[in-house]
């Protein structure tokens, strides 16, 4: 096996996060190289900085060994990090309304049914992998399906591309069909057989999935909790407080508990990299829990609307110290694009009077999601030894941005002017660990 270091040189318009801007955007939280360099040593960040600065560090032999890519004039930005999404939804969205529990009836199951045939998630692992990097996100948080073979599908698609990615096998034994119908024992024991053959291979972690309260009895909750607790490397992922009628329904099954949240608490399913989608109807005194507890919340803005779910309050949830993360929720969400996300992320919260602004926007999208899915250790900025996982974006990929950025004047409107116009026409290239895996 060959030892050679293999070095990639960047260069390019490049703008990454240390933390948080908050609402004052503090300039202090994010670096932005005009003429910026990014030098890649075996597929994790060596250095990032001006152009001129870096390069005069490099040895003649190393400039002229490395892989170069020229993407001056481009925007350089991490990997972007989607929070939620199901891989087998891919097939129904855009269908036609529905609102969430009759979504799931009558769009989300029957799709889900079809993974039965170890095929169909094969093809559709494939294809969601496919458009992620078409669309500059590299990270994800996936729900498969009820079937064991449906988190072996998508783990072998996203492990071929070598990307971080987490994924688990949906939990559900109750008011559900028959055929997508697990048992608390059986989901316990194929979240363990999973565990061992995917978690911690490679790039990839294992998520437990209850896909919501109403869906698991008491002893899966139970099983599944104790499963969290015993193993704190894992991950878990579920969905909260999305929908009015939602909400009824998890008071009348668990009317013993005090909230929605309460439930999840109660079964130790509440901790520390967990991610709990939508969180659109929360109390205040359930945001103050999930901060307390290291809970994030997953923001799904384009399946929100689409559903008709609410506006997500991200000013009020950050405020409260609860961790955030931007996600698509396709299918439920209408676009693999969290650009256009984005956009209409800021467009929620103008329904707040509290708009996003492009500088905390870009965090969001980046380190933001890192930080909900703790995961900022590895990716979400370019902070030497982080792995190189990047997204290019032309900022002037259509007319209309055209148009708009000769109009510019700063850094934040030409952020600003990207994620409102802007889409997965604006994606010139994708790279996972230093490597070019998509380009236009």
């Amino acid at each position: 096996m060959s030892t050679k270091k293999q070095d990639v040189l960047v260069r390019g318009q490049i703008l990454h996060y240390l933390t948080d801007p908050g609402p004052g955007d503090d300039p202090a939280a994010w670096e932005y190289f005009d003429d910026g360099a990014l030098w890649i040593v075996d597929g994790h960040v060596q250095s990032v900085g001006p152009w001129a600065a870096v390069t005069a560090n490099l040895a003649p032999q190393v400039r002229k060994a490395a892989s170069f890519h020229d993407h001056s004039g481009k925007l350089v930005l991490p990997g972007l990090v989607d929070t939620h999404i199901h891989y087998p939804q891919a097939g129904v969205m855009g269908s036609f309304g529905r609102q969430l529990l009759d979504w799931l009836n009558d769009y989300t199951f029957p799709a889900e049914a079809r993974f039965a045939d170890y095929s169909e998630a094969e093809k559709s692992a494939a294809f969601v992998v496919d458009r992620l990097l078409a669309h500059g996100t590299t990270t994800a948080s996936v729900f498969a399906t009820v079937h064991a073979h449906s988190v072996d599908a998508f783990f072998s698609a996203a492990e071929a591309k070598g990307l971080r990615m987490l994924c688990g096998k949906v939990l559900m034994d109750r008011h559900c069909p028959d055929d997508l119908r697990d048992s608390a024992a059986s989901s316990r024991a194929d979240s363990q057989a999973l565990i061992e053959r995917w978690h911690g291979r490679g790039r990839l972690g294992y998520s437990l999935t209850p896909r919501f309260a109403p869906t698991s009895t008491r002893e899966q909750l139970q099983a599944t909790g104790e499963l969290f607790q015993a193993r704190p490397d894992l991950h878990l992922q579920t969905h909260l407080a999305e929908n009015p009628a939602e909400i009824a329904w998890v008071q009348q099954l668990f009317p013993e508990r005090s909230s929605y949240l309460d439930v999840y608490a109660h079964y130790g399913l509440l901790g520390p990299r967990s991610i709990y989608g939508h969180c659109i109807h929360l109390t205040p005194a359930e945001r103050a829990d999930m901060a307390a507890a290291g809970a994030a919340a997953a923001f799904c803005p384009t399946s929100n609307l689409f559903l008709g779910s609410g506006f997500f309050d991200y000013a009020a949830s950050t405020a409260a110290g609860l961790r955030v993360g931007l996600a698509t929720d396709v299918g439920g969400g209408t676009s693999f694009s969290l650009i256009r996300t984005l956009g209409q992320a800021y467009e929620i919260s103008q329904t707040h009077a509290t708009p996003l602004s492009p500088m905390r926007g870009w965090y969001l999208a980046t380190l933001g999601g890192a930080r909900a899915l703790y995961l900022d250790a590895h990716i979400g900025n370019f902070q030497p030894g982080r792995e190189a996982d990047f997204v290019v974006l032309d900022w002037a990929a259509t007319p209309e941005l055209a148009w708009r950025m000769e109009r510019t004047q700063t850094l934040a409107e030409r952020l600003f002017a990207l994620m409102i116009l802007g889409d997965e026409r604006c994606v010139v290239a994708t790279h996972v660990m230093g490597e070019r895996v998509w380009s236009k």
